[in-house]
Order: C-alpha cells, then sequence, then structure tokens
C-alpha cells in the first residue's frame, strides 16, 4: 500500500514535467562553424595570388618554342604565354615557363605542374578525353620529312622501311593506329628525332608539317611528301580537365587578340620566314579562335 501511494504522489510532478518539457521552444540546431570552412578560391584567383601563370612550353621546335642563345624562351606560342601573363596579371614577365616534350604534356597538367599547355597540341578525341582544349590557334597536318635522293615517293613506299616519330606527337598515334604493324623508331625529343633522320637512322620523319617545312628550309637535301597522315586538324592551348574557368579564360582571350589580328603578327615575326611568302597566313593561323573545320 505504501509503493502504491508514493506512485500515486509522484504521477503529479511527472506530468508537469512533461507539460513544461512540450511548451519548451526548441532552439534551432548551431552551424558547424568548422564544417563550413573558407569557400574556395576560383582558379583565376589562385594564379593572380601565386602572381605567376606557369605555361608548359617546347624548347626545341622552332619556330614555336625554343630556347635562343641568350638562353630566353622564345617563339609563337612563348609570346602567347607572356601575352597572357601581361593580360591576367598585368606584366608579361609574370609567366613561368617549364619545358615539356611531346608525351609529358598531359601528364604535366594532370599533376598540376602546369596551368596552361601552349606547345602545338593538336586537338584528337583521345586528348579531348584527358584535358581540356581551348579554341584553336593554329592548323595542321601530319607528314613526313625524306631526304631529297630517297626512292620514297608516298606514304605507302614507307610500309617496309622505318619511320622515325617523336613519342606521344599526333604522328605516333596515328601511325600506331592506322598501321601498327609498320616499324617506327620513337625518340622523346623533337631535336633527337630530327638528329635520327640525318643520321640515317630511318627512312622518314613524321611530325607536324609546320616543323617539317621549318626544318627542310633550313637544312636543305630533304623533301616533305604531299601525302598527309589523316586530315588537317586544330591545334589549341589545354588546361587540366574540368578546368573550365581557365579555359573559358582562354577562349575570350583569344577572341580579343583577334581583334587586333595579334596571331597574324605573330606569325610574320616567327612563322612567315620558315615557311616562305607563298604561304597564306589563314592556311596556318585561326585567328580569334574560330576554326572552320
Amino acid at each position: 500500500m505504501k509503493t502504491a501511494k508514493s506512485s500515486l504522489l509522484l504521477l503529479p510532478l511527472l506530468a508537469a514535467f512533461l507539460l513544461a518539457g512540450c511548451n519548451k521552444t526548441e532552439e534551432p540546431p548551431k552551424p558547424n562553424v568548422a564544417s563550413q570552412g573558407t569557400a574556395p578560391a576560383s582558379y583565376l584567383d589562385k594564379i593572380k595570388a601565386r602572381d605567376k601563370l606557369i605555361v608548359g612550353v617546347f624548347t626545341d621546335k622552332p619556330p614555336f618554342g625554343f630556347v635562343d642563345e641568350a638562353g630566353r624562351y622564345v617563339g609563337f606560342d612563348t609570346d602567347i604565354g607572356r601575352r597572357f601573363a601581361k593580360d591576367l596579371l598585368g606584366d608579361e614577365n609574370k609567366v613561368e615557363f617549364v619545358a615539356v616534350e611531346p608525351a609529358s604534356r598531359i601528364p604535366f597538367l594532370q599533376s598540376d605542374k602546369v596551368d596552361l599547355i601552349l606547345a602545338n597540341m593538336t586537338v584528337t578525341p583521345e586528348r579531348k578525353e584527358a584535358v581540356e582544349f581551348t579554341n584553336p590557334n593554329l592548323k595542321v597536318a601530319v607528314q613526313a620529312l625524306v631526304p631529297q635522293a630517297s626512292a620514297v615517293k608516298s606514304l605507302d613506299d614507307l610500309a617496309s622501311r622505318t619511320i622515325i616519330v617523336t613519342t606521344g606527337t599526333t604522328a605516333d598515334i596515328w601511325l600506331t593506329k592506322n598501321h601498327p604493324d609498320w616499324k617506327l623508331l620513337k625518340f622523346e625529343k623533337n631535336s633527337e628525332s630530327l638528329q635520327a633522320l640525318a643520321n640515317g637512322r630511318g627512312d622518314a620523319y613524321a611530325q607536324d608539317n609546320l616543323v617539317l617545312f621549318s626544318w627542310a628550309k633550313q637544312n636543305p637535301g630533304y623533301r616533305v611528301l604531299e601525302q598527309t597522315l589523316g586530315a588537317e586538324a586544330p591545334i589549341a592551348p589545354a588546361v587540366k580537365k574540368g578546368n573550365l574557368e581557365l579555359r573559358d579564360w582562354v577562349n575570350a582571350e583569344l577572341a580579343k587578340l583577334g581583334e587586333e589580328k595579334y596571331l597574324l603578327k605573330l606569325y610574320d615575326q616567327y612563322v612567315r620566314k620558315e615557311l616562305g611568302d607563298d604561304t597564306k597566313p589563314e592556311s596556318v593561323i585561326v585567328e580569334g579562335g574560330k576554326w572552320q573545320g
């Protein structure tokens, strides 16, 4: 009886407690400040905070990217890099050039060693899966260079011969895909490939025709086969896959430079003397990024 009586006395107290709990206004949960963090800066802001644009370029592919006698990076592509730095950071000297080879261009983007590649990279479906290409600035076709006295007259004549290519170039990719039974001799650098041809280690060198025309003009005794390996294709700067902000900035920059015919100025400075006055600039450069393919 005593236990029952005690329980009856506790019931009013329990009811009052529950009623007070129901009438209490619940406070909204406080935000977790630690989990909010700071919003990530844009990629352009990252470059501005660093105060330097990092660009991958060739060092042995005149007239587009090479090192002069004073050790300075010069050429068609490197001048574009300097102009990008000037328009983005206010000073053309706020650019760091990183030497790349054909096969290292994409890995350097993927590993964030560079912001941008300006190294004669031809746009292909395979490469579009790995990087973001901007609008084009050049157009090119792949051809083959042979000694003047060579018996080779057409691409078919190369089926039983040794073809020199630079690893990772469009020529390397195209020949590997379309003629897997042809014998290829591969080198990492364009300069090494050309030296191998000069030393007679192969019968032909397949590469972008702009490079071949330039080298043949400077080194008499060679000719470029008329046939092309595949169709004419655009060449474009490239950024890391997913970096749409920098890609769109470069596209806007190329459009702006097109209004002042900036690429034509670079063509006259670097390329015209390599190809000859009979070559039309519009067959080489893509002013304003407007590709007509």
